[in-house]
């Protein structure tokens, strides 16, 4: 199964969800002493490995960060081929100034926000559907 392209699918079926807790991103340049069970994502860069991981492992692991982040789920199976998905959820999100991170997994995107922000972003994503 390849994911949804239409656009407008896309966004009156992505039926955002909250994954509860605290998120981080990180960086290493050693994932020997880490436990990747424990961590949501890695992505090599030039520079490091940068991680995403629950607030409490980070903090666990002594790494640093600085942005406490929710994640929200977009649940729809969007396939990576999919065209002007993330533009259209950043740029209403970033009308409402709420900065996003996004990251494209294999069946569906996911959305990283300001704690403070959360519920504001959810009723932004959930608005799609209507």
């Amino acid at each position: 199964m390849t994911g949804e392209k239409n656009l407008e699918t896309l966004l009156k079926s992505m039926q955002p969800k909250h994954n509860v807790g605290e998120f981080v991103f990180c960086k290493t340049d050693h994932l020997e002493q880490i436990n990747l069970n424990q961590i949501i994502m890695t992505f090599k860069e030039e520079e490091s490995i940068t991680l995403i991981t629950k607030k409490e492992v980070a903090d666990q692991l002594n790494l640093d960060y600085a942005f406490v982040a929710s994640w929200i789920t977009l649940t729809v199976h969007s396939s990576l081929e999919a065209v002007g998905l993330t533009a259209a959820f950043s740029k209403a999100l970033s009308e409402n100034g709420i900065s996003c991170n996004v990251v494209a997994a294999y069946y569906h995107d996911h959305i990283f926000v300001d704690k403070k922000d959360t519920d504001k972003a959810l009723a932004i994503l959930n608005a799609f559907s209507k």
